[in-house]
């Protein structure tokens, strides 16, 4: 068992949800009730990695996060080494490739919200930031924990994007599923049967917690009925 790749892996999938939930929600606070010139255009850029597959995302971001891109420059620049092959950068990589993830069921959670508690809060003298933090995030945090696990579970899963962008050094940017995919070249099938079984009580759990808040929030809005 590679314990050490587990160990990235959960702390690269926990990463990718705190800094989402804390980026997304804004975000999706204003595409669920703002109108602007090229919202569409914005949403559909966020959504886009959905679409794209992980290699081509991952070769996009060699060619940003190299030595030569603007944001690899810049991080050579403030700290003499490189972002490629780096547990920052898979862990931009995957803030990346998970935010469509978070910011689809926050903006729908958001949505959902009766616009009336709104209206209320805006004659209360309320801005639009206040009202999201005691207004919007208190109606709707069944939304975002179901955000934070489909961020986890879609971050603990990553393979191509984070060997195109962190390689595999262990303990530093080897995940679980790139420990998998050595394992299975090598023909060590135990090696691998074993990471990837622990995969299943994490992900299961996960999912049951989901369930249970989809289903804890159908039964509240049926009771408001």
């Amino acid at each position: 068992m590679d314990y050490l790749a587990l160990w990235v892996t959960l702390k690269l999938a926990v990463i990718t949800t705190v800094i989402l939930i804390i980026l997304a929600a804004p975000l999706a606070y204003v595409l669920a009730y703002s109108r602007f010139p090229g919202k569409s255009f914005l949403e559909a850029l966020i959504y886009l990695p959905m679409a794209l597959p992980p290699t081509v995302i991952g070769f996009y971001l060699i060619m940003v996060m190299g030595p030569r891109g603007w944001i690899g420059s810049s991080w050579l620049a403030l700290t003499g080494n490189s972002l490629l092959f780096t547990f920052v950068g898979i862990a931009i990589a995957s803030i990346i490739y998970s935010i469509p993830f978070a910011v689809q069921p926050m903006k729908a959670a958001f949505q959902k919200i009766d616009r009336r508690l709104l209206e209320n809060a805006s004659v209360l003298g309320l801005s639009q930031s206040a009202a999201f933090i005691r207004v919007v995030i208190p109606n709707s945090i069944a939304g975002l924990v179901a955000a934070a696990v489909l961020v986890f579970l879609h971050s603990i899963g990553a393979f191509g994007i984070l060997l195109m962008v962190g390689g595999s050094i262990p303990g530093v940017t080897k995940v679980a599923s790139i420990a998998i995919y050595e394992a299975v070249e090598t023909m060590n099938y135990r090696a691998a049967g074993l990471i990837a079984l622990s995969f299943i009580p994490i992900s299961y759990a996960f999912l049951l917690l989901m369930n249970k808040l989809n289903g804890d929030s159908e039964n509240n809005a049926s009771n408001h009925t």
